[in-house]
């Protein structure tokens, strides 16, 4: 199996991705994920959500730190 043939399937893997690659390749997931949800089929759902885990774990690992909006935050119940 070549690179192109898992580039195909699945996207290059989130780890060999460069940062401002990562970025652009999340934020493309995040735009297309209602009409997958919406419209998609059964596969191409579990395929989104499977990338989805990939690319938000490989950001996390990259940025653990990274400085959450406090607008953004809620009290805990």
């Amino acid at each position: 199996m070549t690179r192109s043939d898992v580039a195909d399937r699945s996207g290059i893997p989130a780890a060999a991705l460069s940062n401002h690659d990562l970025n652009r390749e999340l934020a493309s997931l995040h735009r297309t994920r209602h009409d997958t949800f919406v419209h998609g089929s059964a596969h191409a759902l579990a395929n989104h959500d499977q990338r989805s885990r990939e690319l938000e774990s490989e950001f996390l690992h990259r940025f653990p730190g990274r400085d959450p909006d406090p607008r953004r935050l809620r009290p805990a119940r």
